[in-house]
Order: C-alpha cells, then sequence, then structure tokens
C-alpha cells in the first residue's frame, strides 16, 4: 500500500470569517479530525499539498498519515467540501482511525472487461456505469485500494448488481447491510443499431 503523509498545522482561529482569511491569505485549506476517543481537532493543510494528495484516486481509501504539531493521527477522508465553480476543496473533514474498529470509507469501482465482455464484443450492446463507487464497512487493515467490477459474461439487458461484486475478505458494503441491492452497472443494446432498425 501506498503511503500518504499530509503536514498540518493546528487551527485556532476558528469560524467562517478566519476560514475565509486562511484561504485567501495563506493559501490554507480550514479541516478538522474527528472521532475515536480523543475530542475534534482544527487543524489547516497547505492547499497545494492537498490538492497534489486527491490527484491520487488512491488517497480516497487509504488510511493518510496527517502529521499535526509533532504528533501523527492516522485519518481516512470523510468529506471535501469543494468550490461550487472552481473545484477546489473549501474544507476538509477527517476521521481518525483506531485499529481494531471499523470504519466506513468509499472506495473507487474498477471495471474490467469491458471491451471484451459478451454483451459488447458479441451483441455490440454498450456499457453504461450507474456508480463508481461505493461505501464499505471495515477494518482499517482490510481498506481495499478499490473493488473490481468483473463485466466479462455480462450480456445484453443484463444487470450488475452490488450483491454481484466480489469483495475482500472482511469488507462490507454498507448499502447491502442496509437491504439496498444497488445497480452497479449494465449491458444494453446500442441506441444506433436501434435506430437503423427503426429506419428500415
Amino acid at each position: 500500500m501506498t503511503e500518504f503523509a499530509l503536514n498540518a498545522e493546528v487551527r485556532s482561529d476558528l469560524g467562517k470569517g478566519a476560514s475565509r482569511r486562511l484561504r485567501r491569505n495563506v493559501s490554507m485549506v480550514p479541516a478538522v479530525i474527528y472521532g475515536g476517543d480523543k475530542a475534534p481537532q482544527s487543524i489547516s493543510l497547505l492547499a497545494k499539498d492537498l490538492a497534489k494528495l486527491l490527484e491520487n484516486e488512491a488517497a480516497f481509501s487509504h488510511v493518510l498519515a496527517v502529521n499535526v504539531a509533532g504528533a501523527t493521527e492516522n485519518v481516512v477522508i470523510k468529506a471535501l467540501q469543494r468550490h461550487p465553480a472552481k473545484g477546489f476543496v473549501l474544507h476538509a473533514d477527517f476521521q481518525r482511525v483506531v485499529a481494531g474498529q471499523k470504519l466506513t470509507a468509499h472506495v473507487p469501482l474498477h471495471f474490467i472487461n469491458e471491451a471484451t465482455a459478451v454483451g459488447v464484443k458479441q451483441q455490440g450492446g454498450e456499457i453504461s456505469h450507474t456508480i463508481n463507487e461505493v461505501e464499505v464497512s471495515c477494518l482499517p487493515k482490510d481498506l481495499p485500494e478499490f473493488i473490481e467490477v468483473d463485466m466479462a459474461a455480462v450480456e445484453v439487458g443484463q444487470t450488475v448488481h452490488m450483491s454481484d461484486l466480489k469483495l475482500p475478505k472482511g469488507v462490507e458494503l454498507v448499502a447491502l447491510a442496509h437491504g439496498n441491492d444497488l445497480a452497479v452497472s449494465n449491458i444494453h443494446a446500442s441506441r444506433v443499431k436501434d435506430e437503423e432498425g427503426a429506419a428500415e
């Protein structure tokens, strides 16, 4: 597993005005670390460091080491508030990771064998993705970097659901635990062929 680390400073100047000043004056992003058996801690991160980290998709499904005033906090990204137009991060929420305690995190889906899927190669269908990530519940040591969705045997008219996914040991899907077996992707007949048929 890749090591992800960030340096942070303790933030004592709190409130909306303070957060705005922080972003404007020193290119810092206000953030909070919470969870575990410790009180929430307000911190600030260098905007460019956070942006660089988030370029790597794996950062969202890894335990990150945040160094705050000489102490290291192991955390996962829980929420990012982004600028509606420009997309940069305005505020970040991190949840502490406690060994032996389950955590929830969003993990990306990697779709494989799409070009060679039965429904595509033999039946001329098209693939649609309904979701690109899933929320998982597991121990920190079991947190997967991504979950594969194998499309090889899927035919036109078939849908892949969450219950069809092969999950790593010790990993549960939060939606399934709540009884929601959501659709992940499907293969449907190509619209181009449908239109050609209609024209004839």
